[in-house]
């Protein structure tokens, strides 16, 4: 039985990977910062998650929705923590944990690793600055590590969604919510399930000549 590592898998878009993953039929370890995770840890300690990765043994299938939205205000009002917290979480909690369980993959010649990015990595969203810059830097991470690991075996991917009905978003500004939700062509938010068939497809073996690549799943919002 394949083992898959699901960071974020306690609620929103983790937690429909995880499910969906489930049912594919692979042993699912959740990753999260709640009580009830498989493995509390947080992602942007590299300390932990090496230790993790030590005790969790081998992992075929990487799926990193760990995130925070980050401060919703101008550019000039983000404080140097709120910006250095966001790429933390987003950006430094992907690298670490592909640093962690990559090589292993690469030894045994399969794997899968699905990173996520977000819309705003690619359009940016006013008054989201740093969380649009870290998705963007995720993608580019991908990219990059999806060329690296070509003729290895394994493949990595990134996911873009717009706004899904997530408890991440619950917590958005109304006002936010509506203009996002406006640009989506659809003009209704995607349900978890809807992108956990995208990452259950792209953890699979039917995905073998995609890498590097960044699928969307938004309504219409981006066609690039």
């Amino acid at each position: 039985m394949r083992r898959a590592v699901v960071t974020g898998g306690m609620s929103g878009l983790g937690a429909a990977c995880a499910e969906r993953l489930e049912r594919d039929g692979l042993e699912v370890v959740r990753v999260d910062l709640v009580a009830g995770a498989d493995r509390v840890v947080d992602v942007s300690d590299e300390v932990s998650v090496a230790r993790m990765a030590r005790e969790v043994g081998e992992v075929n299938v990487l799926v990193n929705s760990a995130g925070v939205v980050g401060p919703n205000v101008p550019l000039w009002e983000v404080a140097s923590s709120e910006w250095r917290r966001t790429f933390e979480v987003n950006v430094d909690g992907v690298f670490t944990m592909c640093r962690a369980f990559v090589p292993g993959m690469a030894e045994r010649g399969w794997g899968r690793v699905v990173n996520m990015s977000s819309m705003a990595g690619k359009d940016g969203n006013p008054n989201l600055s740093a969380y649009s810059a870290s998705k963007a830097a995720v993608i580019a991470m991908t990219k990059s590590l999806g060329k690296e690991l070509a003729e290895t075996g394994v493949i990595v991917n990134a996911v873009a969604p717009a706004v899904f009905e997530t408890p991440m978003n619950a917590a958005t500004a109304p006002e936010v919510l509506e203009r996002l939700t406006s640009l989506i062509p659809m003009k209704r938010l995607g349900r978890p399930e809807e992108l956990a068939a995208l990452v259950s497809w792209l953890a699979s073996d039917e995905c073998s000549f995609s890498t590097g690549a960044v699928y969307d799943i938004s309504g219409g919002r981006a066609t690039y």
